[in-house]
């Protein structure tokens, strides 16, 4: 083998520069694989190939990070196009929050950060899209920030319960059989196989469709 004093030296690997879009990207991936728990700054930095300290001229702390992540998985999808219809408001409602909830269950960590203000420009987009699109339809005032918060309240409750539900399909039978075995106490719960409804994506969408008819039905002012 020759010796090393007689090789040429290798070239030093190219490392592609570190830029917030390589961390915000790499981010994503680690809370993919890990969830919010397996984020630190030192797990981080070891998937880019960097310092921590590094990473710190970047961004200033993991909580930006994670801001950061939050708001570029709504970039996978544009916000839909607004329909020339007025009278189609609820389809496009329908279209936002459908895409949207698919977002969220992609990336189950992102659920439940949601719970907390974020004002990332994505996510304010799908935002403004919903508002612009129930003030076309004449909401304003109170009935406007209610309609709103009703709609976002269903996709976000209905996310965070359809991305933290771990039950297997033999967990909820035999969830179920305790159910009926408590029928003297759980009687509708029991004739109406409550454990085991397992339509997720129908359940949202009825849902919603319920939410709709309400807001569409209530009175036009601000009472």
């Amino acid at each position: 083998m020759q010796s090393v004093w007689l090789r040429e030296s290798r070239a030093a690997r190219e490392e592609p520069p570190l830029t917030r879009a390589r961390i915000v990207g790499e981010a994503v991936a680690l809370l993919d694989a890990e969830g919010i728990d397996g984020l630190t700054m030192r797990r981080l930095a070891e998937r880019l190939g960097s310092g921590v300290t590094t990473l710190y001229w970047h961004v200033d702390t993991k909580i930006d990070v994670v801001d950061l992540a939050l708001d570029a998985i709504f970039a996978e999808t544009p916000v839909p196009a607004a329909s020339p219809d007025p009278d189609a408001w609820r389809a496009d409602i329908v279209t936002l929050l459908l895409d949207w909830r698919a977002i969220m269950l992609r990336h189950p960590w992102s659920a439940a950060l949601l719970q907390r203000p974020t004002l990332g420009p994505n996510l304010l987009a799908r935002m403004e899209f919903l508002q612009a699109t129930l003030v076309r339809a004449g909401f304003t005032g109170r009935r406007l920030n209610s309609a709103t918060w009703a709609l976002y309240n269903h996709l976000m409750g209905a996310t965070v319960a359809r991305a933290g539900f771990t039950l297997s399909a033999a967990d909820r039978e035999a969830a179920q059989l305790r159910l009926n075995d408590l029928s003297d106490r759980y009687p509708t719960l029991s004739a109406n196989d409550y454990m085991l409804q397992n339509d997720w994506d129908a359940t949202f969408t009825t849902g919603l469709h319920y939410v709709l008819d309400g807001i569409g039905a209530s009175p036009t002012d601000d009472r």
